[in-house]
């Protein structure tokens, strides 16, 4: 016992001294914890290196002239919009001033009114639509590739924003009397009031009625092609279009039926045609065989031309560029090539080995020329001893109407000149006509002055002035004849593609291809008359590039 008590002494002995040691070391750590504490507090933080400030800085830049340029853009832009909306005041009708009637609203009667000085007239604009229309992207509106309405422009945006006042008649003109300074209009519109046939007068008349399609008294041409002259032809022939794919895609329909309403004839090998043509390939390729995969095969395009080559104003060069082109869309071109027939369900051809062949087809689309209307004829005929050539109006090198006292200036498609029926020919001739109008209202204005100070009796002051004003008129009255100035030549070919045959120096730069198509887009961008339809045409080039054209039929 005294063994044990004295192991259990000794082990309690033993055991007991850990509790200091366990203090002290707690007390150790917290010494050591403090000290590196310390050491950190007194250490100084590491600052970011240069390269990292100047990294953000450079972002911070970039953002805010980023930012800055978005802002000034969206101002930029919000304030012309805007601008376009709102038109300032106007001058009232003056009856002092002579009357300028306008007969039309196409390119020439457009481009007249943007570049003419109202203050001057007073101006009446007589059109049976009152809209100006874009006709060079008819082709894209008739596959949906653009909204019809993004293509014209109403004629009283151009009208309101003039320094006076401009009248807007919506009417067809059916006669104009040369002798009696007179024209006659009438209301044809669904809706009438209770006049709608009247007469004006006018001292000075700009004819610009443009033309109709030229059938050349083909049979079936008027019953059963579409056209591709006014907006209603395009809307018409993407009804069509849809309309037979529709049809081809009812069960039970045999494959020789679904080829026939699936096979495209477009008759004409002008800009207009081949354009068409290309369009309906990206149709094809871009949608249809999205949505229409079992008929996209039987689709088949074929470009009827009278001609030996189509687009017979363009180089050699890019008429052979177009065809191998269209050869590798499988678009079939048929040159030296008649149409003899238009049925309801077939096309009759002329062959170049004179042979005479019936194509089953479901729809033809007739681009093939213009004609005089019946109210240019019946001017024509009141002047038949200057009026002879059956084209249409005859002009002498100032665009007045040959016969007439002067008073009759004619331009655009009415017209029979030596330059070619065009968008391009008309809106110079419009741009020529305005400047032309200014120097004829300054010379009234002086002939009015003249015969105030002769009627007036004579001082030496009055003497003076009358010899100032007589020489001033002799400058005024020498008018500068017209003169074309050719721009170039642009077509849309397909597969986001185009030609260009342009003026370079004393020759012409001829080019096709992807960064013409570029080209191409924004040219006739520029060309549009307003920022409005300039962004309208930007925005569905857009939104058919992200969601494709819309297959739906109205």
């Amino acid at each position: 016992m005294q063994y044990v008590k004295a192991r259990s002494v000794v082990g309690r002995s033993l055991v007991r001294p850990r509790q200091p040691a366990t203090t002290s070391h707690t007390h150790t750590l917290r010494l050591q914890l403090a000290r590196r504490l310390a050491s950190t507090e007194a250490t100084p933080l590491t600052p970011p290196s240069p390269r990292r400030f100047s990294i953000i800085k450079r972002f911070l830049q970039t953002l805010g002239g980023f930012t800055l340029l978005s802002a000034g853009t969206v101002a930029t832009f919000y304030y012309f919009a805007q601008k376009d909306r709102t038109p300032g005041h106007q001058l009232p009708h003056d009856p002092e001033k002579k009357t300028l009637v306008i007969l039309g609203s196409g390119w020439g009667a457009t481009s007249l009114l943007n570049s003419l000085d109202t203050s001057e007239y007073n101006v009446v604009l007589i059109s049976p639509r009152n809209y100006f229309l874009f006709t060079p992207l008819l082709p894209s509106v008739a596959v949906g590739t653009l909204n019809p309405r993004s293509i014209i422009q109403p004629t009283r945006y151009v009208t309101r924003h003039k320094a006076r006042q401009v009248a807007v008649i919506e009417a067809h003109a059916t006669s104009v009397d040369p002798v009696a300074k007179t024209v006659t209009f009438e209301d044809t519109s669904e809706i009438q009031g209770l006049v709608s046939l009247t007469t004006i007068n006018y001292d000075y008349l700009v004819f610009a009625v443009g033309a109709e399609v030229q059938t050349f008294n083909i049979p079936g041409v008027k019953e059963y092609a579409c056209f591709m002259k006014e907006l209603e032809d395009a809307e018409k022939m993407q009804r069509r279009f849809l309309d037979c794919l529709e049809s081809a895609a009812f069960p039970g329909q045999s494959q020789d039926e679904v080829d026939r309403l699936l096979h495209m004839v477009v008759v004409g090998g002008g800009p207009t045609g081949i354009e068409l043509s290309g369009e309906i390939h990206d149709f094809l390729e871009e949608d249809l065989r999205s949505w229409f995969p079992e008929l996209a095969n039987s689709v088949r395009i074929s470009l009827v031309e009278a001609l030996p080559s189509v687009l017979p104003m363009f180089s050699k060069r890019l008429i052979e560029y177009t065809e191998a082109q269209f050869k590798q869309a499988k678009i079939d071109i048929l040159t030296k090539t008649m149409v003899k027939e238009i049925k309801e369900k077939s096309v009759v051809l002329q062959m170049p080995d004179k042979s005479i062949v019936e194509v089953p087809c479901g729809m033809v689309v007739w681009a093939a020329g213009n004609t005089g209307r019946q109210v240019t004829r019946d001017l024509m005929s009141k002047l038949p001893e200057h009026q002879t050539n059956k084209r249409g109006i005859v002009v002498d090198d100032h665009l007045r109407m040959l016969g007439t006292d002067r008073t009759i200036f004619a331009l655009g498609d009415c017209t029979a000149t030596s330059y070619a029926p065009t968008a391009q020919v008309a809106s110079q001739e419009g741009a020529y006509l305005a400047r032309i109008l200014a120097q004829i209202a300054k010379a009234d204005n002086l002939e009015s002055r003249l015969h105030a100070l002769r009627s007036s009796p004579e001082t030496p002051e009055s003497k003076a002035e009358i010899t100032s004003i007589g020489r001033q008129l002799n400058r005024t009255r020498k008018l500068r004849p017209f003169e074309y100035s050719h721009q170039g030549s642009l077509a849309y070919i397909g597969s986001d593609k185009a030609i260009a045959d342009l003026p370079f120096f004393n020759g012409n730069l001829a080019t096709g291809g992807v960064a013409t198509f570029l080209f191409w887009r924004s040219a006739y961008l520029s060309t549009l008359f307003s920022l409005r339809n300039r962004t309208l045409v930007a925005t569905d080039w857009i939104k058919v590039k992200l969601f494709g054209r819309d297959v739906s039929r109205e």
